[in-house]
Order: C-alpha cells, then structure tokens, then sequence
C-alpha cells in the first residue's frame, strides 16, 4: 500500500496552526526558493527546542511544500492520536526493526510518493553547550542515497527562546523572530555507486550536518566549530571519568 493521506485534513491543521504561527512569531525567512516545488525531498535540520518542529513546519508549507515528519510508530496506536497522525500523511518509524532499512520503509515510501520529509539528523535536541549542531544519525543520508532524493540543509534560530528546552517556561510575549536561511542541495554525489555501509553512510550525514552548521553559522554571525559536538562520545567520556573517581575514592578508603 502506497502513502495515503487525507486533503481535508491537512487543510484543517493548515488553518489551525497557521494563524497561530503567523500571530506568535515574526519571521526572517532567506532561501525559500531552494524547497522544490515537488518531487520527494528531505529537509534535513538543526533542533533547538520543542517549538522548533512547528516554527520550521510553517517556513517549509508557506515554501510551497506540506511538512510530514517521522513519528515513532508507537503513536499510531494510540487511539485518537494515530487516527490524525495519520489523516495528517506523518511517517511511522519503526526503530524496533534490527534492519534499519525496514524501519524507515514508510519514509522511503512517502518519498517515492513525492511527499517533503522532515528530518532532524541529530535525532534529539542539541546537546551542544552553545547550540550548534551536533553530530547526526544516518536515516537521512540512507534515504537520499537510496532513492535519489534531494536534502535540503536549513538552519534556524529563534524559535528557541519561545519555548526553551528543559523547561516549562512558554515565553509568547515578545514576540519572538524566527530567522531561517535554506541552502541548496546537499551534494551526495560522490557517494553514488557506494555501498550503504556504515562508513558511506556516516560520511554522507556529516556533510549534511555540516551544510546546516554553516547555514546556523551565517545566521548567527559567527564561524561553526570545524569539529561538531558528539553527544554519545560526550556521555562515554564522562562515565570513564566518574569510573576514574570512584575508583580513586575506593583507592583511599582503602
């Protein structure tokens, strides 16, 4: 079965949030006319916030394109909310699968489908101390290769401050400006040809992370780190460091 979705619906959530976006945020957009205005496409971004998936949903749609983004596939069976997620065309993932092939097939089918897809390589919010990105996740890269779909680097910043991670603290008042700047595709053709092994596919997500990273630095006004923030290597380093005191403390106890 192919990717299916309800019109109806999608103009109703357009005429819900639209207004509201347009209302709580002002907006410096750039680079609009990199989105295609069809076709399957990947919009590969940075995440700051959780009012950062909306923020960026309104650049993309009022760019000509509807946003469907991955949702993990234990919402769809939530009853009510798998319902419209799905009315809505969003994209089950199912990260159960050991194939990581399997687990993105509904993405690789809304793409064939000619649907603009919604990535956040770094899989979460970053974890950068001064808000660069981070290192990404393959899902994107694999994708594109797979099916020859362009990514599209976008990079914003803003929208953050509405609703800033960690806290309950939504913040509407000023109103905020929401700055996005999008570049051109990605270029992934030197990977064309190439196995989707662990090696291409990490090359090719860290050139779109540093697409977005150089896309965040531009709007910033500032120069992006040549070596981006590796969360995991981060949280490893900082077990073996408390391994390292506990067993010095155990050391003098002794």
């Amino acid at each position: 079965m192919g990717h299916e979705y309800s019109k109806a619906w999608r103009m109703v959530s357009v005429g819900i949030l639209r207004p509201l976006l347009f209302f709580m945020l002002k907006r410096d957009w750039r680079g609009r006319e990199h989105i295609p205005a069809g076709g399957g496409v990947i919009v590969a971004a940075n995440h700051l916030s959780w009012s950062d998936p909306l923020a960026l949903a309104h650049f993309v749609y009022e760019s000509g394109r509807y946003p469907v983004y991955l949702a993990k596939d234990a919402l769809f069976d939530i009853k009510v909310l798998g319902s419209i997620l799905r009315k809505l065309g969003q994209i089950p993932v199912y990260r159960d699968r050991a194939d990581a092939g399997l687990a993105l097939r509904a993405a690789e089918a809304g793409l064939r489908a000619g649907e603009c897809l919604m990535f956040y390589p770094e899989a979460t919010v970053t974890r950068d101390p001064r808000l660069w990105p981070m290192t990404g996740k393959t899902g994107a890269a694999r994708l594109a290769l797979a099916t020859g779909t362009p990514v599209i680097p976008v990079a914003h910043w803003g929208a953050h401050i509405l609703w800033p991670y960690g806290t309950k603290s939504f913040r509407p008042f000023p109103r905020k400006t929401m700055h996005v700047l999008a570049g051109p595709p990605v270029d992934l053709s030197k990977y064309e040809g190439e196995p989707l092994n662990a090696q291409t596919l990490e090359a090719a997500t860290m050139d779109i992370m540093h697409a977005i990273a150089d896309l965040l630095g531009e709007l910033r006004g500032e120069k992006p780190p040549e070596k981006l923030y590796d969360h995991h290597a981060a949280i490893r380093e900082r077990r073996l460091k408390k391994l390292g005191q506990d067993e010095v403390q155990e050391g003098t106890a002794e």
